[in-house]
């Protein structure tokens, strides 16, 4: 269970890393003080353009990549065997992490690119494939993000119950197989914790009157 609890820690601190305030203060804005009054990439994306906003999901999902690099320094050489389990561990210290930031008052973003940043390092180059196409098949069919969003955790859902049926991991094999349900229940509760993040867009979507984004609209405020 340490092994655990240090990943999560790992995790925790990589997420404070709030790319997207980072660069708003940059170019001289506190981006919670504009558009949806979120630190995440979408909202980059509406405020400041495109331009700003690859800069952010390409930071938030390294800063998970990193914290999957530590954890993998730390216990490959003694927990090789859990060692997926533990990139959960740790991915969802960075989502804590970037969705609650102690330095910003618990105010960060809702925690989809620190999510790319797990599905890119954390999983299989197949399951990573099928992750990427869900999201970005709902986002560019729809142009919502937050239906992507919600589409690709249920996806991670349905995922960790083929991973156990199939045993992905070798874990039943190993012997190890109920590690599998732990990896399910992490998973609820990141969906769980996605959904209680995106309930105000959910309710836009029930009403039909969510916004929908697109990649080349024209920013709302102008920086240089």
């Amino acid at each position: 269970m340490t092994e655990r609890l240090i990943c999560l820690a790992i995790g925790y601190v990589c997420g404070l890393f709030q790319t997207g305030y980072i660069v708003g203060k940059i170019k001289g804005i506190d981006i919670r003080e504009y558009g949806s009054r979120n630190a995440g990439t979408t909202n980059i994306l509406r405020t400041m353009g495109l331009k700003y906003a690859g800069i952010v999901l390409l930071g938030d999902a390294v800063k998970c990549g990193l914290a999957i690099f530590f954890a993998t320094w730390l216990y490959k050489e003694t927990h090789g065997e859990i060692m997926r389990l533990l990139f959960l561990y740790a991915s969802a210290g960075v989502i804590l992490g970037h969705n609650f930031p102690l330095y910003m008052g618990f105010k960060g973003g809702k925690g989809i690119a620190a999510t790319a940043g797990f599905i890119l390092f954390g999983l299989s180059p197949v399951m990573s494939a099928v992750g990427l196409v869900v999201f970005f098949s709902v986002f560019f069919t729809t142009h919502y993000v937050s239906l992507g969003s919600i589409v690709l955790y249920l996806s991670l859902v349905v995922c960790s119950f083929i991973f156990m049926k199939t045993d992905f991991y070798s874990w039943t094999q190993a012997g190890i197989g109920n590690l599998y349900w732990e990896y399910i229940i992490i998973i609820i509760l990141l969906t769980v914790l996605m959904l209680i993040r995106h309930k105000d867009n959910i309710k836009r979507l029930i009403a039909g009157t969510e916004r929908k984004t697109y990649l080349r609209s024209r920013p709302e405020i102008d920086v240089k």
